[in-house]
């Protein structure tokens, strides 16, 4: 009898043994998002049609992208329209930026939410879409805003462009992208009290270093600066030429809702795979 129980024991020790080094461990299934390539966004504010797309005309060589935010929809002539379905065609970004260019903050302060979507939002979107483009980011007029404004503008738009000021360290500007729906903008109009080109540089330079997206605005695209809220096409074809030199990448106010995204599943998935196992 204990001869039999021993057997027994020794056989199913056998078959547990047998099984364990056979049976192979199921494969992890890990989906890994890879950071985003370093790069640019390049946005031209306000209603210089004409302008910003006879600059296109010379940019194209570099396969550029920009981000058009574009206010006075109501006052723009039928070539003016037609151009910026075009350079929406092409793969550029056509934004919104206000129907009159209120500044935002002050109109509210003095109106009301309610008033400033009545009378800037509102037909905005109505006339932009009407014509046939798609707007899913908002820029602020004057880079006034506060987060009463960006939480009841998005609930319209899926990112929301400020402006960054007078901060001297690169390290420090906040004209980063870093996986928000609000985010600032640097100028590079040539008479902006703290644009020069090697600063700029300065600010590439640490985009390309650290994986960044930097995030530029300028207003009218000029061969020769003559006023104020002028950027020179030769800063743009030096912008251009970096990126292309150090690999970088030309992205759009839009691609920073898909960045987003992709970030938000990501850290779902985190989270699923740190849950505990529940028996």
């Amino acid at each position: 009898m204990k001869n039999y129980i021993l057997k027994t024991v020794i056989l199913c020790a056998f078959f547990l043994l047998f099984s364990c080094e056979n049976k192979k461990p199921k494969q992890e299934i890990k989906q890994e998002i890879k950071p985003y390539k370093a790069g640019v966004i390049l946005s031209f504010d306000d209603a210089y049609i004409d302008e910003w797309f006879d600059t296109d005309q010379k940019l194209k060589q570099y396969s550029w992208k920009a981000t058009f935010c574009v206010c006075k929809i109501n006052t723009l002539r039928h070539s003016e329209i037609k151009k910026l379905l075009e350079l929406q065609k092409e793969g550029h970004e056509i934004a919104g930026h206000g129907l009159h260019h209120y500044h935002a903050e002050k109109f509210v302060a003095k109106y009301g939410m309610n008033e400033y979507f009545k009378q800037e939002i509102n037909p905005m979107l109505y006339l932009m879409r009407f014509y046939g483009l798609k707007v899913t980011s908002f820029v602020y007029p004057y880079g006034g805003r506060n987060a009463k404004l960006d939480a009841a503008l998005l609930t319209k738009f899926n990112i929301v462009r400020g402006r960054a000021f007078c901060e001297i360290n690169p390290i420090k500007q906040g004209c980063y992208f870093n996986y928000s729906d609000i985010v600032y903008s640097f100028s590079i109009d040539d008479t902006h009290n703290h644009f020069d080109i090697p600063y700029l540089l300065k600010l590439l330079d640490y985009a390309k270093k650290n994986d960044k997206i930097l995030i530029l605005n300028s207003h009218k695209t000029v061969e020769n600066v003559t006023s104020d809220y002028q950027t020179k096409e030769a800063t743009l074809e030096l912008i251009c030429k970096y990126i292309k030199q150090n690999n970088m990448k030309f992205y759009t106010l839009s691609d920073l809702s898909r960045l987003n995204k992709i970030n938000s599943q990501k850290e779902k998935a985190q989270e699923i795979n740190l849950a505990p196992f529940e028996f």
